[in-house]
């Protein structure tokens, strides 16, 4: 009996790594799904309404109050809200009232932007599902109260963090395909589509992240197991940025990168993140993608060649 036993513990500990291993498998394809999904909602907003994509977050220059720091004003409706209409999410999008927008004064929204619809979840990603509530810089709860349902997924904002400056305009700074007031047409996307990354991976595990909007001095912050992070602007809620940036030379972000910001792009799939491109196309990225490939890959019209894949 005990070698029987022995026997049976030796197959388990062997079988148990390749069920593990199909499983993630499972849920790395139901990412891609997810972000598929994203994508081609994306395309759908630039064919049927304007034209043009949908801005990373919307702040209009006319509106109070105004974040110093960042001229960040309302109604910081998110691009995960402004493409809802087109993922079968027409009942939270109808619910939504853009005046009111996010925070301060929005009421009638927080029914709205505190639901996490599972399109906007990654199966394999570790952190928290239930709705946060939002933080200023300094850790406190945003004077407006607001609470906002948790997205595993970001836009890419392009090499840059223009969030770190008072500019009215990111226009000439954000080189990716959206940030705040974006609003790009498809003609400017001149690296191709296809080699351009428009959405990817941000888990919950290492900082906040919400797919419906954002609102003027809030923070996104890291968790209790990347204390070692430090906390960034309102727009890090939805956005990203590749690097280079002016304020760090040449460093890079790539896919999970160790040094794990919460203004880059991190999954929690073993060796890299999932990415939906300009065309819809969905692309596993290595974490040990080239880092010149990667920064490629960010920006709208660089001129760069990314062989292949990318990967």
């Amino acid at each position: 009996m005990l070698v029987t036993i022995a026997i049976v513990a030796s197959l388990v500990g062997l079988l148990l790594p390749a069920v593990q291993a199909a499983r993630e498998s499972a849920r790395r394809s139901g990412c891609s799904v997810n972000l598929r999904q994203l994508g081609l909602a994306i395309l759908l907003t630039h064919e049927s309404s304007r034209r043009r994509l949908p801005a990373g977050y919307v702040s209009e220059p006319s509106r109070m109050p105004v974040d110093p720091g960042s001229l960040d004003r309302p109604p910081g409706t998110g691009w995960g809200m402004l493409i809802a209409a087109y993922l079968e999410e027409s009942a939270l999008a109808d619910r939504y009232r853009p005046a009111a927008g996010i925070g301060i004064g929005a009421l009638e929204n927080r029914g709205v932007v505190s639901e996490s619809p599972a399109i906007f979840r990654c199966p394999s990603d570790g952190g928290p599902r239930a709705a946060f509530q939002v933080l200023d810089e300094a850790g406190e709860p945003h004077a407006s109260g607001a609470v906002l349902g948790r997205s595993s997924y970001v836009a890419n904002a392009g090499h840059a963090e223009p969030w770190g400056e008072p500019l009215e305009s990111w226009e000439g700074e954000a080189n990716g395909p959206l940030y705040r007031n974006s609003w790009l047409k498809l003609s400017r996307v001149s690296d191709g589509l296809s080699k351009t990354v428009f959405l990817g991976e941000h888990t919950q595990r290492l900082s906040q992240k919400a797919w419906a909007g954002t609102l003027p001095g809030a923070a996104s912050h890291p968790s209790e197991a990347f204390a070692g992070s430090e906390p960034d602007g309102a727009a890090t809620l939805l956005l990203v940025h590749s690097g280079p940036a002016d304020a760090e030379a040449e460093v890079i972000h790539p896919p999970n990168d160790p040094v794990a910001h919460v203004c880059q792009m991190f999954s929690d799939h073993p060796g890299g993140c999932n990415v939906a491109c300009g065309d819809g196309v969905v692309r596993f990225i290595s974490e040990s993608i080239n880092l010149d490939v990667w920064a490629a890959m960010s920006s709208i019209a660089g001129g760069e060649a990314v062989a292949g894949d990318g990967q």
